[in-house]
Parts: structure tokens; C-alpha cells; sequence
């Protein structure tokens, strides 16, 4: 058994590497990994670590963290946001002074929060629907210098 701390953090864990659908899954896996805890331990988790189901792109609904969970150090949220950024990321294309970045379904609202939350100066403000983000630079900012920018969210993106 482990404590509260490593609870939430080997659930984080869990659903960043795996698919998971429903409660009944998670709670099995930690069983299997010998924490001990109800069904309503296990709804009150996922509501302290706002985890919420958003749609996998194969026609399932799995649960996704949407923003850095509370009681969970700030190494460890940090490197899910880094993780959300990086496994949600489809491209970037930019028209005019615009940029749109596209996301896997479900996505886009997290990594858009994630750049409004951490925005450099070069971002205005991102417009954020499913799997897409309206991102508005300030006047004057290049393109070149709004992928710098995002690279410090999404470090995957095209230099």
C-alpha cells in the first residue's frame, strides 16, 4: 500500500501510458499494483486530479488529464503537462500572422489552457475547440519566433 501522494501519481501515470475507459479498469490496475481503496476513494482521485474521458480518435471515450492535478509534486506536473503537450500535438500551419495548431480529439482545450496559463509575451491568446487551436501572436512577432515559443510547451514541435 502506498500513500495518498503515490496513489495519484501512479493513476497520473496510468492514464498517460495506457487507454482506459471506465472506473472499473483503473481501479482493478491499482488493485493489481496493491493499492487498496473503494470505488468513491478511487471518484474522489479523479475529481482532485480533474481527469476527465475525451474521445481517442477510434471511436472511444478514455479518460485524459486535463491540467496539472492537485497533490502531485510539481516535478511530476510539469512533466504530464510536457507529456499532454507532447503526445496531444498533430501540426502546426500558420496563415497570415495566424497559427493553427492541430491536436488529437480532446486535446486542444488542455494545450490551450497550458499556453494561456505559461503564455510568452509573443501569444495574445489561443481559441481552443476539440482537435484544433486558434493562436493569435501579438503585432509584430514572426513565425519563427511563435514556434520558439511554443517549443517551451510542446517540445516536439518543428523548429
Amino acid at each position: 500500500m502506498g500513500t495518498k501522494k503515490e496513489r495519484l501519481e501512479v493513476i497520473c501515470e496510468i492514464i498517460r501510458t495506457s487507454s482506459i475507459g471506465s472506473q472499473d479498469e483503473l481501479l482493478k490496475l491499482l488493485l493489481e499494483r496493491g493499492f487498496s481503496l473503494t470505488q468513491a476513494t478511487l471518484s474522489r482521485d479523479i475529481k482532485q486530479l480533474k481527469i476527465a474521458k475525451a474521445h481517442d480518435g477510434n471511436n472511444n471515450y478514455v479518460y485524459t488529464l486535463q491540467a496539472a492535478p492537485v497533490g502531485v509534486s510539481a516535478v511530476s506536473a510539469i512533466a504530464m503537462q510536457h507529456n499532454l503537450s507532447s503526445l496531444g500535438y498533430v501540426g502546426l500551419e500558420f496563415s497570415g500572422n495566424l497559427a493553427v495548431i492541430k491536436t488529437r480529439p480532446g486535446y486542444a482545450m488542455a494545450i490551450a489552457s497550458d499556453i494561456d496559463t505559461k503564455a510568452p509575451h509573443a501569444i495574445l491568446a489561443t481559441i481552443a475547440g476539440d482537435d484544433t487551436i486558434l493562436l493569435i501572436p501579438r503585432d509584430g512577432i514572426t513565425r519563427l519566433e511563435v514556434v520558439d515559443a511554443l517549443s517551451h510547451f510542446i517540445p516536439n514541435i518543428k523548429k
